[in-house]
């Protein structure tokens, strides 16, 4: 069967070696929460995860020194984003704040195989951070779930990104477009790229034994964004908050296997009627 975009479809192997690494990058998350704290910098979280991920882990970091044509080498193991930071939040010497809110972007590699996922976090707790960020963080949530509800075999990649779009909009808040999901395996980025925005029935076919991330990221504001001088920061144009959220996904005969979940996934919203075997 031949897939469009040189496209990789998983075979067992490959599925068995990708749940490890995705539950491994999930726990990643598990082990730094407790530490996102009022006081601790971005860079002493990168020091922690990246001790737990090659000494307890035995996993490599995906991030450090990673160098798509154009970008200098990536200096840190894990993606910090705080507050109007969107996305691959270099960490650094800032100290975290009670009521900011922080995205914590996580890929690992076991065994040659790449698992990627991300969470916010609310530092200082839900009664520190205001309602406006709390909002942000839970809509952005509610779109992961509604994108991933999409996928099965059949369907197309234009009904992940109208679910999401269309419930970001709806609530006042806009869609970041010029990054992406995409599919994931030997390599940290592969064909097709998951946009979050789209049309129904457009789009790629979904395809039994793809292996995707789905990660929106939405902006209080709007929509346009800026690239910090470290080349890699990407920041709000309006310094509005920004959230996202990652699972990696795969397609199975029937829908789809969240891969990344662990025992301190937080659970998904209630409208999520698959049941989700952790």
């Amino acid at each position: 069967m031949s897939h469009p975009m040189s496209i990789v479809i998983k075979n067992a192997e490959d599925i068995a070696a990708m749940r490890v690494a995705c539950r491994l990058a999930s726990e990643v998350l598990d082990f730094i929460a407790p530490h996102v704290a009022p006081g601790i910098t971005t860079a002493e979280l990168d020091r922690l995860c990246h001790d737990y991920m090659v000494n307890v882990q035995g996993t490599i970091p995906a991030p450090l020194n990673y160098a798509p044509p154009g970008y200098s080498p990536y200096p840190k193991s894990i993606c910090t984003s705080v507050n109007h930071q969107v996305c691959h939040g270099v960490p650094g010497e800032r100290a975290l704040k009670k009521g900011d809110i922080l995205n914590v972007d996580i890929t690992v590699i076991k065994d040659g195989y790449h698992g990627d996922t991300s969470r916010m976090f609310l530092v200082g707790g839900e009664s520190a951070v205001s309602i406006q960020a709390k909002r942000l963080c839970n809509i952005t949530w509610e779109c992961l779930w509604l994108g991933i509800e999409q996928v099965k075999p059949g369907a197309r990649l234009g009904d992940i990104g109208a679910a999401i779009q269309r419930h970001a909009e709806v609530n006042g808040f806009s869609i970041v477009r010029e990054f992406c999901g995409h599919g994931i395996g030997k390599k940290f980025h592969e064909e097709p790229q998951i946009v979050h925005y789209g049309k129904p029935g457009t789009g790629v076919e979904i395809h039994e034994g793809m292996i995707f991330t789905i990660e929106p990221m939405i902006n209080a504001g709007r929509a346009a964004i800026s690239e910090l001088p470290d080349g890699w920061t990407i920041i709000t144009k309006d310094r509005s908050l920004s959230a996202q959220w990652e699972h990696t996904i795969l397609v199975t005969p029937s829908g789809y296997e969240v891969l990344t979940l662990s025992d301190g996934s937080p659970p998904p919203p209630a409208f999520v009627k698959t049941k989700i075997a952790a």
